[in-house]
């Protein structure tokens, strides 16, 4: 009997968050207010770090920005300033070092207070084929693009278990999803980003800490410089994603407590491919959108900056 009745619960209830779903396709959930919230944002000194500053401080919230570059910080400061809206403090933070993040953020936590909404933003690629990248450059993109999330959440997720509330974001990539080629060690540190988050957000459930949210971010290539060189073979259909576009839609889908946002929306079709596809159709597929070689014309940004 309670084998029939636990196998009941379950279908009426996967019936109940299907049609959910759909009706949120359809009607928007209503937005989260963010004022007063503390976020945190690292990789703050440039690209979408910066916008989502200037999206979140105009909300009202208290920005904590962090960046290894001293200067792309300051002017973010200016331009977070410039909304007259919420305050913003801004730290020098080696992400690739774990010592440095525990103890700047232990500074975040003594002049600001606990962090509520944690975006770990931050990241670098190399771009280069396996056996031409540096040992080094393979350590650092793992520390700065998944060991920095287990570091941060460390910090400032205990705060958010203590008072049920709080909402952490990973800014991951397609490339967390479908691997590609030259592209070995960020793949590897992308799909390791999205297993620890979803992890995370199964433990919060696990716990009832249902006031803890978590929202996965996906993104084809965004036009901030990172992947200079790098173009879509058919734009029209998979066009690389302009910054302000991708920022509005990470701040609309956090008030929104949103799990997972892909970007394009063809991308929400990745996953359900490669569920069921051949290997070889599916190379096939990579092949005919020119996304098995796209790092070939890759270039990044100038060393200067």
């Amino acid at each position: 009997m309670n084998f029939f009745l636990e196998t009941l619960k379950v279908i009426v209830l996967l019936v109940y968050y299907l049609l959910e779903s759909l009706v949120f396709l359809v009607v928007p959930a209503r937005k989260k207010n963010v004022s007063g919230e503390i976020v945190l944002i690292t990789g703050a000194g440039s690209g979408i770090g910066r916008l989502l500053a200037v999206k979140f401080a105009s909300l009202g919230a208290t920005v904590v920005l962090w960046d290894i570059n001293q200067e792309g910080l300051k002017c973010t400061v200016g331009l977070v300033k410039e909304t007259g809206a919420g305050r913003v403090h801004s730290y020098v933070c080696d992400c690739s070092k774990r010592q440095d993040i525990y103890r700047v953020a232990d500074q975040v936590k003594k002049e600001v207070g606990d962090v509520s909404i944690l975006i770990n933003n931050a990241g670098i690629v190399v771009g280069k084929r396996f056996l031409d990248s540096p040992d080094s450059l393979v350590e650092k993109t793992m520390e700065v693009n998944t060991m920095a999330h287990f570091w941060t959440y460390k910090a400032f997720l205990p705060a958010m278990i203590a008072a049920n509330h709080g909402h952490l974001v990973s800014i991951a990539s397609c490339a967390g999803l479908c691997g590609t080629s030259q592209a070995s060690d960020y793949c590897a540190s992308k799909f390791a980003a999205v297993g620890f988050a979803e992890s995370i957000d199964i433990e919060m459930r696990s716990l009832r800490k249902t006031g803890v949210k978590t929202t996965i971010v996906c993104p084809y290539v965004i036009n901030t410089g990172m992947f200079d060189g790098v173009k879509s073979k058919w734009p029209r259909m998979i066009a690389n994603l302009d910054p302000e576009y991708v920022a509005e839609r990470i701040v609309s889908a956090v008030r929104q407590n949103q799990e997972v946002l892909l970007m394009p929306r063809i991308a929400y079709l990745l996953p359900f491919l490669k569920s069921f596809l051949p290997v070889k159709a599916l190379v096939l597929l990579l092949e005919y959108f020119g996304l098995d070689d796209m790092m070939n014309t890759f270039k990044g940004r100038p060393k200067k900056e």
